[in-house]
């Protein structure tokens, strides 16, 4: 068994030819999971840096990088940086390292893109982790997020860029000490060539967006894709000051997927960080109820389902 908190760098080819960093947290070499981690919007595979380590004492654990953050090639069109071309940057990713069945961890976008692939590959999904999202997004939280997206971050050193994060996000995470706000900074940015502090992402990322409201438009489309979790087990994670996901959408999931788990992290905003308490013993509990492999029986009813949904997505029919 590796060091819980050592990782292997590796990458992958994306199915339109771009280089995609993954870091490979290896576990016991009994590990009856392999969980893929997937980052926010602008975030990386850096996110995960205290959460994939205490993930690694019993499992394997894969955090990615989507095209255009990180280590990973930033892409020369930037109407590829959509939700349904990660989705097939992830397929790649299982066929890359011959991933069968995976669970797995999305904050926010990486969420998102994991309800996606519940839907078009439940096959290969043991359960989901959905950290601060869901089919409907806050429009407060949409406007908050488009205002820095486009806009990026350069400074003069690390401690004004832990300055600078604390001012935008101080009041998700109340609490924070200068210290934490600079392991937030080294998380989220990179060393700039002038010598400062750069964001660590394509600005480019936003183009496809526009703007919050066709954002939000946008979102609002995910119900289908939501309700097709019937039979993989979910935990849904919300931040209890979140205003991206909020207490009436959390509510409605429940309503309208019953089986899930929720969890509320308390006196987080968007996003929970998932070395929380509340969050880590969830977490841990989910997990360990996770089969190691779906039933032949469950298994074909998947395929069906998943066969029944693309036909739909196809030809425009998906219920609502």
């Amino acid at each position: 068994m590796a060091a819980a908190g050592m990782f292997l760098e590796r990458s992958y080819r994306s199915f339109d030819g771009l280089n995609l960093y993954v870091r490979d947290y290896p576990g016991p070499r009994d590990a009856k999971l392999t969980i893929v981690c997937i980052p926010g919007l602008t975030r990386n595979s850096r996110d995960f840096d205290a959460f994939a380590p205490h993930l690694a004492q019993k499992y394997r654990v894969l955090c990615v990088e989507l095209r255009g953050r990180g280590k990973s090639d930033y892409a020369a069109d930037p109407m590829t940086y959509q939700p349904q071309i990660y989705v097939r940057d992830l397929i790649s990713l299982f066929s890359a390292f011959s991933l069968s069945r995976v669970a797995l961890v999305g904050t926010s976008l990486g969420g998102i893109i994991s309800t996606v692939l519940g839907a078009v590959v439940p096959t290969k999904i043991l359960g989901v982790v959905m950290n601060d999202i869901g089919p409907e997004v806050d429009s407060t939280g949409l406007t908050r997020i488009a205002e820095y997206v486009a806009r990026g971050y350069t400074g003069p050193s690390w401690d004004a860029a832990a300055e600078a994060i604390q001012q935008v996000d101080g009041k998700i995470y109340p609490g924070y000490t200068h210290a934490d706000w600079l392991r937030m900074a080294k998380r989220r940015f990179k060393d700039a060539p002038d010598g400062g502090v750069m964001q660590d992402y394509d600005l480019n990322i936003a183009k496809p967006f526009g703007n919050a409201a066709q954002a939000g438009s946008a979102a609002t489309s995910l119900w289908p894709y939501f309700l097709r979790l019937t039979g993989i087990p979910v935990l849904a994670i919300r931040g209890e000051i979140s205003d991206v996901l909020s207490p009436e959408t959390f509510a409605k999931m429940k309503q309208r997927l019953p089986h899930i788990q929720p969890c509320l992290v308390p006196a987080r905003g968007h996003t929970p960080y998932l070395d929380e308490p509340e969050a880590l013993t969830a977490i841990d509990d989910f997990l360990a109820r996770l089969p190691e492999r779906i039933s032949w029986g469950e298994w074909l009813r998947r395929l069906v389902r998943q066969v029944d949904f693309l036909v739909r997505l196809k030809l425009g029919k998906l219920p609502t």
